[in-house]
């Protein structure tokens, strides 16, 4: 039986909605905007791949988060459009994360695939969002919190939607 990680219930068939962080030097919002959709590969941290695995669904929304940058923030949202299933890079000793403990037959890894949604006009930064206490029990803005895929309560989504729709014109 399947552990439920999931902090926020699905109702029926609301989505949930997912932040997920990417290094835009190794695949950004406008690498999803040009290929459309992408496999979230290489998630090596069993709490995420059990959000991924247990949790997400197809349409359920994602907060696209550039990290190991400056600034780091949100910079779009994209849609879950594949439920999860194994990740093969895991068994490909070529790929740029390699588990040997992995196989075809005994998958320990899964991704699922996300489809773009819509890229902001700037970025919503973490500092934007650590300075507004409405996000201050968002799982990005708490110290020490790593994780690559997290769950993110519907009114921080709708909340980042708003300040999004309200950013002026590049």
């Amino acid at each position: 039986m399947k552990k439920k990680t999931a902090p926020h219930p699905r109702k029926g068939n609301e989505p949930l909605y997912w932040l997920m962080k990417s290094e835009p030097e190794c695949y950004s919002i406008d690498d999803l905007k040009r290929d459309k959709q992408a496999e979230w590969d290489g998630v090596r941290n069993y709490q995420a791949r059990n959000f991924m695995r247990d949790d997400m669904k197809k349409g359920d929304l994602v907060l696209y988060y550039h990290s190991n940058t400056k600034p780091t923030g949100i910079v779009g949202v994209a849609k879950v459009c594949k439920e999860a299933y194994p990740d093969h890079t895991a068994w490909d000793k070529t790929s740029d994360h390699p588990d040997p403990k992995s196989t075809p037959e005994n998958p320990i890894w899964f991704m699922v695939a996300v489809c773009f949604e819509k890229k902001f006009k700037e970025i919503i930064t973490l500092d934007e969002l650590k300075a507004d206490s409405a996000f201050g029990d968002m799982l990005v803005t708490q110290r020490g919190m790593r994780l690559s895929v997290q769950p993110v309560h519907k009114k921080h989504f709708d909340k980042i939607l708003k300040m999004s729709e309200s950013q002026k014109s590049i």
